[in-house]
Parts: structure tokens; C-alpha cells; sequence
């Protein structure tokens, strides 16, 4: 062959176009691998596209229905904290009216118990006014009785007569001392 036929020949040939044996062999294949592929692969593929959506939007209805639980627990929370602000807000106020009323109730006791020293410090020191009263009269009266022993020269033992000289002496001198204020 020469080579202007071969030249020829192939210039015949188009070689975007594919002979007519290849094309339908191709064609056939085609059909034969997108039957095969709509039948088995196109089902599963859409079946894992269908969970994978369900899941998504199972998963957004979770999320959802877990930030509206979420919301309420905090809602919960935040009427339990201010709750528990008020009653210890109340706690409070009741602690410092038990104070008050205890710092009071002690100031009467110690208020009473300081009267009740200062009565009893008022009863002793009368009591011991008079015994150092009943004490003295006798000393003095002793002493005077003694004393006008001596001066008239005789014995004054009589104890009734001694008792009036000692008391009637003893009440001059006190109505003196008063008079004397």
C-alpha cells in the first residue's frame, strides 16, 4: 500500500466519530452497567442518604428539645436561687430580731439582778447599821455607865435603871445631831 492511501484511508476516518461496531458495544455496556447500578447501588445509596437525613433531623430534634429542657431547668434554677435569697434574706432578719430580743431580754435580766444586788447591798448595810447601832449603845452606855460610877462615887449596877439613863441619854443625843442638820 502506498502511503497516499494510507493517508487517504485514515482521512476517511473521522476519529471523533467511533465506528458504528464500537458504538454499540460501548452503548450496550452502558446500559448494562447503569442497570446494574440502578438496581443494586442507586437503592442502598438512597437508603443511606435517607438515615443520614433522618438522623440529622432527629438529632436537630433532640438538640432542640435539649435546649428547651435546658431552658427550663435553667428557669428552674434561677426561681430556686432567688427563692432561696429571699428565705435567707428572711433567716437573716429573723437571726437579728432573735438577737435583738435576747440582748434585750439579757440587759432586763442584768437590769433586774443589778437591782436585786443593789436591794440586798441596801438590807445589809441597814442591817449592819443597826447592829453597829446596837453595838455602839452598848459600848457607850457601858462606857457611861462606868464613867458616872466614878464620878458619883457609887455603883450604877442596877441594869433597868442603867438601861433608862443609858437610852434617855442616847436620845438626847440623837435629837441634838438631827437638830444640828
Amino acid at each position: 500500500m502506498s502511503p497516499l492511501l494510507h493517508i487517504a484511508a485514515e482521512e476517511a476516518q473521522n476519529p471523533l466519530v467511533p465506528p458504528i461496531p464500537e458504538l454499540v458495544i460501548g452503548l450496550l455496556a452502558f446500559v448494562i452497567v447503569f442497570g446494574f447500578l440502578a438496581k443494586k447501588l442507586l437503592p442502598n445509596i438512597n437508603k443511606v442518604l435517607e438515615q443520614r437525613r433522618e438522623a440529622i433531623e432527629g438529632g436537630i430534634e433532640k438538640a432542640e428539645a435539649a435546649q428547651t429542657e435546658a431552658q427550663s431547668v435553667l428557669e428552674q434554677y434561677k426561681a430556686q436561687l432567688a427563692e432561696a435569697r429571699h428565705e435567707a434574706a428572711r433567716l437573716r432578719q429573723e437571726a437579728q430580731e432573735q438577737g435583738a430580743a435576747l440582748i434585750a431580754e439579757m440587759r432586763a435580766e442584768g437590769q433586774r439582778q443589778r437591782e436585786e444586788i443593789i436591794a440586798a447591798g441596801h438590807t445589809q448595810v441597814e442591817a449592819d447599821r443597826k447592829a453597829a447601832a446596837s453595838a455602839l449603845r452598848q459600848d457607850v452606855g457601858k462606857l457611861a455607865t462606868d464613867l458616872a460610877g466614878k464620878l458619883v462615887g457609887e455603883s450604877l449596877e442596877d441594869h433597868a435603871r442603867q438601861s433608862r439613863v443609858i437610852d434617855r441619854f442616847l436620845d438626847e443625843l440623837e435629837e441634838k445631831a438631827e437638830a444640828a442638820r
